[in-house]
């Protein structure tokens, strides 16, 4: 069981200046900034006994002193639900995300998530962000499929976050598209940031934002569609989505990004094959936050994806000579 637990640090003569949430995430590691920023304003937090601010600056030589309360119940409950498990180590558990299955509760899912069937198999879970559930690293979109990392301790969340923010872990993705991209391979680099009218969309055409690069190349081209590979060098919300549909070629099925774009022929049929976007997260290599060994993982197909390139491949052959079974993906340069 996860009890309660003080923390004290003398602050350093060379902390003068900083802030008081930098000095303590530099100190305790094994904390993300965001939960030592939460338990700071939360009131867990003094400098020379007195409460403390996040932003607080310090003179250096200040006794500061953190609490770490237990962690509470989480809200999700455990639920059996199905789950495919591709890697599974006492620090991590990577899953294949199934179709339609949100990742962790919010508004309109308060069950039936990832989190809820973690929750259900991981009986050992530390206290991650302050409750008792799985660290969620990165997301999937509801109906993306394929791999997804989970960290079981608050210490391999910040070693595997720290991949992330550091862009050495590679994902590569499987998309169906609209059309067949002109170029066999290109890299796209936008700034990124919501849409300036409709909210809850996003756009790589925005004068102001986060940068994003995506790097895609066709595998196979087929009568009005096409199968890219895709590495995702930064991880922005629905930035294979956005970049793939402002590039002209939005995902199969893809209600939001691709609404505007009317599929014929088999590109229709394997729409109706599909009934949801055409995304799985195909291969994760990330450092392992223990060993720093890289730990290599794939997902395969699922079914409805290899359904509707069936029906795709059976409007004749397709012009690109690489297969996604037989080739290689296409690394980022």
């Amino acid at each position: 069981m996860v009890t309660a637990e003080a923390r004290e640090l003398r602050a350093p003569p060379e902390a003068r200046g900083e802030r008081l949430d930098q000095v303590l995430a530099r100190a305790f590691a094994d904390l993300t900034r965001s939960r030592i920023q939460g338990l700071i304003e939360a009131g867990n937090a003094r400098i020379d006994g007195k409460p403390a601010k996040v932003a607080q600056r310090l003179r250096g030589g200040e006794l500061l002193s953190l609490q770490i309360p237990a962690p509470v119940a989480a809200v999700p409950v455990a639920e059996e639900l199905p789950l495919a498990v591709l890697h599974e180590d006492r620090d991590l558990v990577v899953v294949d995300k199934a179709a339609g299955m949100v990742v962790h509760p919010g508004a309109g899912h308060a069950s039936g998530t990832l989190v809820n069937a973690l929750l259900h198999r991981v009986k050992d879970l530390a206290g991650v962000g302050g409750e008792l559930r799985p660290g969620i690293v990165h997301r999937l979109d509801k109906d993306t499929t394929g791999c997804l990392v989970v960290a079981k301790h608050e210490s391999a969340l910040v070693g595997l976050q720290k991949a992330f923010k550091t862009r050495v872990v590679e994902k590569t993705y499987l998309a169906l598209v609209h059309g067949t991209p002109k170029a066999a391979e290109a890299r796209i680099e936008t700034l990124y940031g919501r849409h300036p009218v409709h909210r809850q969309r996003f756009t790589g055409k925005v004068k102001e934002g986060k940068p994003a690069i995506t790097v895609y190349r066709v595998l196979e081209a087929f009568e009005d569609a096409a199968l890219v590979e895709v590495d995702l060098l930064t991880g922005r919300t629905h930035q294979i989505r956005v970049h793939l549909s402002e590039a002209g070629h939005p995902l199969l099925c893809d209600s939001v990004y691709g609404a505007s774009r009317k599929a014929k022929g088999k590109a229709a049929e394997a729409e109706e094959v599909l009934g949801r976007q055409a995304l799985h997260a195909w291969k994760l290599s990330f450092p392992h936050p223990r060993t720093g060994k890289v730990l290599h993982v794939e997902a395969p197909l699922p079914a409805d994806f290899t359904a509707a390139l069936k029906v795709l491949r059976a409007s004749g052959a397709p012009t690109a000579t690489a297969t996604a079974s037989s080739k290689g993906r296409a690394r980022k340069r």
